[in-house]
């Protein structure tokens, strides 16, 4: 099914810019919101120039303002009729090791990803249970699967928490014309990491979106990707030993 009208949250920088440069060659009008709006200004001229065919709209939206999020996404269904597609994207990751005297920068990763989370796809179901139509896509990540140590402890136990509330989600509306997916990306080039030196199959950002997009497109219930070697990588942490852990976080 094409998914014409989609909304991406978080979509001024990194995965979700770039996967809103993939849907716009795909000729797939864009809905999109961040809390940097002279950010969106500019990649909305760049979509634009990309396609000069397809609707952008933008609005600016702090995920954290949990009652904002439900108006945005109301505004943006009155403004483009039907919503087929949102991606819950906005993120952080934030922190620092349990009991490090960091807790408001865990508390703030804690809430943005999870809590704020849940607040897309409350408004997002809202939307596409009126419609009886309508695909929903959380971006999670392959440390979802284990726990991981210093600052992407409490970043790895949000994603595990919404790659489980997604596919809660995935159940309640299955056998209907809802479809909801969850990617999990493996390490992709973005702002979030960036300062970060050795990272362990990294790939560029568009690389990385490609593989996202794709993943999307087929409406997969789960997918690890770049497929090599997080598709393994999965299976493989389950069972790891925690002191293989700790070498990978």
């Amino acid at each position: 099914m094409l998914r014409q009208n989609i909304i991406i949250t978080g979509a001024s920088s990194g995965l979700g810019k770039g996967m809103a440069i993939k849907f716009a060659q795909m000729g797939r009008n864009l809905a999109l919101c961040a809390r940097r709006i002279d950010r969106l200004e500019e990649l909305k001229i760049e979509l634009l120039s990309i396609n000069p065919t397809i609707k952008i709209s933008i609005l600016p939206l702090d995920v954290d303002k949990h009652e904002q999020v439900f108006e945005v996404f109301k505004r943006f269904a009155d403004e483009f009729g039907q919503i087929d597609r949102v991606i819950v994207n906005a993120g952080m990751g934030k922190g620092a090791a349990i009991g490090t005297g960091y807790f408001y920068a865990n508390k703030q990763t804690a809430i943005t990803n999870f809590v704020s989370a849940l607040a897309q796809c409350e408004a997002a179901m809202q939307i596409f249970r009126a419609q009886n139509a309508g695909h929903l896509v959380t971006i999670s990540s392959v440390s979802a699967v284990r726990g991981a140590r210093r600052a992407m402890t409490v970043y790895a136990a949000t994603k595990a928490g919404l790659s489980s509330m997604t596919e809660g989600i995935r159940i309640d509306v299955m056998n209907t014309p809802i479809k909801v997916t969850t990617i999990h990306p493996g390490f992709i080039r973005s702002e979030i990491n960036e300062k970060v030196k050795k990272v362990p199959f990294i790939v560029d950002t568009e690389v990385g979106c490609n593989a996202m997009v794709k993943a999307i497109e087929k409406e997969v219930a789960s997918s690890f990707v770049p497929t090599w070697p997080w598709a393994l990588f999965r299976y493989i942490a389950r069972i790891a030993p925690l002191s293989w852990l700790a070498k990978m976080s």
